[in-house]
């Protein structure tokens, strides 16, 4: 242990106030969660906050291991009178420490304005343009996938954590929604398929992922839902109902809680790189994803008992891999998808068998 990281630890209350500022994206907060259930166990007693912007906040509203939920506005540093607002906010809390997984300069700024004396964030290149001045303590993750990174982050408090629990509970007033809306398969097996994603480079052909639903409903027996969010995904869907031959339907509307408890019931998820891949791992359900312009071993479904596809890597800064063509997901065959579905479909039954 280094003097710093001494020091630290024993300046540290018997019952330390602490932040967490992941603010966006959906994905990347999922990802999170164990690093608040790490927090958790080693303080017991700790008051833990997290700062995040809407709509992530719908994910972690009412998780037992918070104390509070700070919803930060989208352009909270765009006026002076913002930024004054969110500083008193945060300075009555008194913060001792704070946690700045996503380490850019808006969560290493909330971090800052809080006073907090100990801040700890990621050391370039994984911590970005302001936040290695902004944060205080540095640490150079010693792991490639984005939850071990960021449980890196405890070594600056001399922990070193190895067992990792998301503890995402299932709402059961999202649940019953849910399955009212698709009562036809809702006491089945069925398939999620997440055709969208924010960035076009993550997004497979819409034929293809109704070929595949073709594929596991005559093949496996097993229907799917087709998750959309927004116009734009809800048209993709439609097209994917159509083009898959009465084999999928489209989900309901679903909020954030509603989407994981659709994922929860589910047999597996179908589809890219997105939050919703990350919200069905953390609810247990296995993952068959597809990737381009990411790579697995960065940020693929966490666990066990995933499938990850990828033909090659599109590589590039992030701003040239955001704005890309899909090339690389494109050369992903359906033959492929679907021997990855039948895969895990028969690991499922096997699981079912052991269980019975």
């Amino acid at each position: 242990m280094s003097n710093t990281v001494r020091e630290d630890v024993m300046s540290l209350p018997e019952f330390p106030r602490i932040l967490i500022t992941r603010l966006s994206h959906i994905g990347d907060c999922v990802l999170t969660l164990p690093l608040l259930r790490a927090l958790r166990r080693k303080f017991p007693t700790a008051y833990i906050a997290w700062a995040v912007e809407k709509p992530a906040d719908q994910l972690l509203s009412g998780n037992l291991d918070l104390n509070q939920l700070i919803v930060v506005p989208r352009d909270w540093m765009r006026s002076l009178r913002s930024i004054i607002a969110q500083r008193r906010i945060l300075r009555e809390k008194k913060f001792d420490i704070v946690f700045d997984p996503q380490s850019l300069t808006k969560s290493a700024a909330l971090g800052w304005l809080s006073g907090a004396p100990i801040r700890v964030g990621m050391s370039k290149p994984f911590g970005r343009e302001a936040a290695p001045w902004l944060n205080n303590r540095l640490v150079t993750p010693s792991t490639t996938h984005l939850v071990d990174r960021t449980l890196d982050l405890l070594r600056a408090i001399d922990v070193r954590e190895t067992h990792v629990e998301f503890r995402m509970p299932v709402d059961p007033v999202a649940q019953k929604y849910v399955l009212e809306a698709i009562p036809k398969i809702a006491h089945s097996g069925f398939i999620v398929i997440n055709p969208g994603g924010t960035w076009r480079s993550k997004q497979w052909e819409l034929d293809r992922f109704a070929a595949v639903a073709d594929f596991a409903r005559t093949q496996l027996g097993v229907s799917s839902v087709v998750a959309w969010a927004g116009v734009d995904e809800r048209k993709m869907a439609e097209q994917i109902v159509r083009q898959s031959h009465d084999s999928a339907i489209a989900a309901p509307a679903t909020n954030l809680r509603q989407l994981a408890a659709l994922l929860a019931h589910a047999e597996m998820y179908v589809g890219g790189d997105t939050g919703p891949m990350h919200l069905a791992a953390a609810v247990g359900t296995p993952c068959v994803a597809l990737f381009g312009p990411t790579r697995a071993i960065d940020s693929g479904p966490y666990g066990t008992g995933h499938v990850s596809l990828q033909a090659w890597y599109q590589s590039g800064t992030s701003r040239e891999r955001r704005s890309a063509e899909n090339l690389a997901m494109r050369d992903i065959s359906v033959e492929q998808v679907c021997i990855a579905v039948s895969t895990v479909h028969q690991a499922q039954l096997r699981s079912k068998n052991v269980a019975a």
